[in-house]
């Protein structure tokens, strides 16, 4: 993403956000809190602004959620048959994707991709194998929030079917005869798909692993 593309925006609000709750949870003092509460306010006022909206109404949302303060993950089913790879088509915008979602509190990663695979296709899936793990800001995700994408091999037998209202269809690709990516799976599925191809190890994003705590 470049500086002037809104999405960085919202991602700035929801680092914001997480340092805000942070020290809410953990502030010695009044004078603390204070300043988190302002620092709160400061994100929501940004996604109000950026949203088009009142910012009280995005406060209130932080409300119900004052334990954002982490990147969120999701969990995504890669099911290979034939050299070819499943993808559904979102109802949201119409793109395609691997089957996959956000992982709920009590699942396991393998868990969350095989229910995301339920869910979306209709099949059952037994989840084999990690292969990568990507940061929503490198990929391109279109979303308003920091997310770590964790894509499994899942071994699946059966015929997918799409299942509203999350999906509108479900097919096998080749990967030369791709349809239009939903955002972020459009870096993620050539990639998978590489991957399996040459056999390598698990995919995470090592060329930024040093980051703002060190250098190589």
């Amino acid at each position: 993403m470049t500086e002037g593309n809104p999405g960085n925006l919202y991602l700035v609000a929801d680092e914001l956000r997480a340092i805000a709750n942070a020290g809410l949870r953990y502030a010695a003092n009044d004078y603390d809190r204070d300043r988190y509460e302002r620092v709160l306010g400061l994100s929501a006022r940004l996604v109000a602004a950026l949203d088009d909206r009142p910012a009280a109404g995005v406060l209130a949302e932080y409300r119900g959620n004052l334990d954002r303060m982490f990147p969120a993950v999701g969990a995504d089913a890669v099911v290979i048959r034939a050299g070819t790879i499943l993808l559904i088509r979102r109802s949201d915008d119409g793109l395609w994707a691997m089957p996959g979602g956000g992982v709920d509190v009590g699942e396991t990663l393998a868990e969350a991709a095989t229910r995301e695979l339920h869910e979306e296709t209709g099949l059952e899936g037994n989840a084999t194998r990690l292969l990568g793990v990507w940061d929503s800001r490198l990929v391109g995700s279109p979303l308003k929030f920091h997310l770590y994408h964790v894509s499994m091999l899942v071994e699946a037998d059966g015929d997918p079917i799409p299942c509203p209202p999350e999906t509108t269809e479900a097919a096998f690709f080749a990967g030369d005869s791709l349809p239009p990516l939903s955002g972020g799976h459009q870096v993620i599925v050539p990639k998978v798909l590489k991957l399996l191809a040459n056999d390598s190890p698990a995919y995470f994003d090592p060329e930024l692993g040093s980051g703002r705590y060190g250098g190589r």
